[in-house]
């Protein structure tokens, strides 16, 4: 089976004409809700709740794909991009890390894409000084799909007010559940291992029940995600697996470098890191 990478040019399936994916202006809408700014292809919004007692706001971008098209996780495949979110540079606000939803794999022949056929919703948060009175202004930039794929791009603003709103206080709370399950003795990784040409990577997997072949994702240097493998044994709840890893960037250096997993087991998923010596 062949390692799954992302490929060069990397946006070979992406209309060319900018004009069909032009930027759009989102004002605000509600105390903590931007507009929808739409395309043919879906529509998105900024969700920010008011500031916590430290000054961090709790953010989400909704995105929902119009009925047959998709949308991309944080490294999504062969010809997918990923969502990208970038603060107005004079707000001094700084965004913290985006957190993404438990992905599906997407075939489309010999195409295979990692991210969303529904509506999904990734939270974040926002750091520095604001008031009640002050606004949020981010840049957004995803990839949506169907036949062809068209790059979504819109400036969206949200007025901040003091009052929470329920409705959108919910949105942001369940975004936050529907995340991977961090690593624990009973679902992670036991043990990780790469082989000194850079060629494999051994893993030894603690799953919380039964599970012959579950869905693994690692996500190497930007660009490179791997989930093919083959099982080696499985026994007592663990499942020693060997991954082959190739198309790595030139005289790439392991030592240092952490990247990351995802497994999905049943109705379970967990995400963890994979730090290299």
């Amino acid at each position: 089976m062949s390692t799954l990478s992302r490929p060069t040019p990397r946006f070979r399936h992406f209309v060319t004409a900018f004009a069909t994916a032009a930027m759009l202006q989102a004002g605000s809408a509600q105390a903590a809700s931007s507009e929808w700014a739409t395309n043919e292809g879906g529509r998105m919004r900024l969700v920010v709740l008011p500031a916590a007692a430290e000054g961090t706001l709790q953010a989400a971008l909704q995105i929902e794909p119009t009925p047959g098209w998709i949308t991309y996780w944080r490294e999504p495949g062969d010809a997918g991009i990923p969502p990208a979110i970038s603060l107005a540079p004079e707000s001094q606000l700084t965004l913290g890390e985006v957190s993404f939803p438990v992905p599906k794999r997407i075939d489309n022949g010999d195409i295979r894409d990692i991210g969303y056929d529904t509506a999904v919703t990734l939270p974040f948060t926002i750091r520095g000084a604001v008031t009640a009175a002050d606004t949020v202004k981010a840049n957004v930039f995803i990839g949506i799909c169907k036949n062809i794929c068209i790059p979504f791009q819109a400036d969206l603003t949200v007025a901040l007010d003091a009052t929470n709103d329920p409705e959108e206080d919910a949105i942001v709370a369940t975004a936050r559940k529907a995340l991977p399950d961090p690593a624990s003795d009973s679902f992670g990784v036991d043990s990780h291992q790469m082989s000194a040409a850079l060629d494999r990577l051994d893993l030894t997997l603690a799953l919380p029940s039964p599970d012959a072949h579950p869905q693994v994702f690692v996500t190497g240097p930007s660009g490179h995600v791997f989930m093919d493998y083959e099982v080696v044994s499985s026994a007592n709840g663990k499942l020693d697996i060997s991954m082959p890893i190739d198309e790595l960037p030139r005289n790439y250096k392991i030592a240092g470098k952490t990247w990351g997993i995802l497994v999905l087991s049943g109705n379970r998923a967990m995400e963890s890191t994979l730090a290299f010596d």
